[in-house]
């Protein structure tokens, strides 16, 4: 099964979780044992499993890829958005979770999130469910 999601990024760099859409995916499947992969087919956004309790987690991480990847560094890339490419490239643009008696394995705080670099824009993200 495969379901497409569209979300409205609000700032340039923006964290937005999604787990509750991707668990919403794996239930409509009635896929009760098996992978789903949530992919973004943007080459200047991603997808992270991380910490959803603490909101903080996130803007640290978002903090920390700006302060690594900043924008308007002199890059080639004529856009002016080529930070926004690397940031994707570092942290990927699918994850891989496993599906286990109807439910995302994820750890007791994890959470799956959507993560823009180039915003803001209209996006979209796939979620897959592969049974086995």
């Amino acid at each position: 099964m495969l379901k497409t999601y569209k979300i409205s990024t609000k700032r340039r760099v923006q964290a937005v979780e999604i787990t509750s859409e991707v668990r919403n995916a794996v239930r409509e499947s009635g896929v009760k044992n098996g992978i789903c992969v949530v992919y973004v087919p943007h080459t200047t956004a991603g997808v992270v499993v991380n910490e959803s309790y603490d909101p903080a987690v996130m803007e640290d991480l978002m903090a920390k890829l700006s302060q690594l990847v900043p924008a308007g560094m002199g890059y080639r890339h004529l856009e002016g958005n080529a930070d926004s490419h690397i940031k994707s490239s570092i942290v990927g643009n699918s994850a891989s979770i496993i599906v286990e008696d109807g439910n995302l394995l994820l750890g007791r705080w994890g959470g799956v999130f959507f993560l823009e670099f180039d915003g803001p824009r209209d996006r979209r993200f796939h979620v897959k469910i592969i049974e086995g």
